[in-house]
């Protein structure tokens, strides 16, 4: 496969970005790059060896639930920039 201006030009138009006319040759030659490298890749011949799945033998290593502490009303509303007594004070964003 070869990577030309037009065809980065139509991914970039795909992914929205906006590439700089100046970025555009050093965009094609990486991304020539990356086909060649995927190209050596499908070369391999890989009969026989099963596909990876995890990285590691560890799998949804999750710490246990533990209850905690919680603060007071006073602390939570300390750091506040306006409130009223018992509730933060926020600029209405919804209008009717």
């Amino acid at each position: 496969m070869q990577v030309n201006n037009e065809l980065v030009g139509h991914l970039a138009h795909l992914s929205r970005l906006n590439v700089a006319p100046e970025k555009m040759d050093q965009l094609v030659t990486d991304m020539q790059d990356l086909v060649v490298f995927v190209e050596q890749l499908n070369v391999l011949d890989t009969t026989g060896i099963t596909p990876l799945m995890h990285m590691g033998d560890a799998v949804n290593v999750l710490r246990a639930d533990e209850e905690g502490g919680s603060i007071t009303r006073a602390a939570a509303l300390q750091n506040a920039p306006e409130t009223d007594g018992v509730f933060f004070k926020v600029p209405k964003v919804i209008q009717k």
